[in-house]
């Protein structure tokens, strides 16, 4: 069992190794980045939704949501459905953060894994959803 649990602490450190260089040069963290990419998935997000997702206590989650509206990377705007809530929204300048880190980080696993190894990357990309699957599943 070990055996897993060092592999995926690897693996964590290597996702860190690679996404670190790439957020830093967007002047965005770790904590932005996941908001970043929640948001990227569309539509607006409560800061209650945040805040789970990202499993940040609420306060931070509404600094780090404040550093992202003040570096005009996402924006806020009223819940229509309900005028007392607010949601967050990814701006037009976030995706472009979005979609350089991502590519950046895509290419960087591609050079590792090879181009040759497609269905063994399929593959690995299934596990890993599965994985991860499983963690948010077990948080609920």
């Amino acid at each position: 069992m070990t055996g897993l649990v060092e592999l995926l602490d690897r693996l964590d450190r290597a996702v860190e190794a690679a996404l670190s260089p790439a957020t830093s040069a967007e002047g965005v963290n770790r904590d932005g980045w996941r908001v970043l990419l929640m948001l990227a998935r569309g539509g607006g997000r409560s800061m209650g939704e945040i805040a789970s997702h990202t499993a940040l206590p609420a306060p931070t989650a509404t600094r780090v949501v404040d550093r992202l509206v003040d570096a005009r990377l996402a924006y806020r705007s009223t819940d229509p459905m309900d005028r007392r809530r607010v949601l967050v929204h990814l701006a037009g300048a976030g995706r472009e953060v979005v979609e350089r880190v991502c590519g950046s980080v895509e290419r960087s696993a591609s050079d590792a894994i090879g181009a040759s190894r497609l269905p063994e990357r399929a593959q690995l990309a299934e596990l890993l959803e599965a994985l991860a699957s499983q963690g948010q599943d077990s948080t609920r």
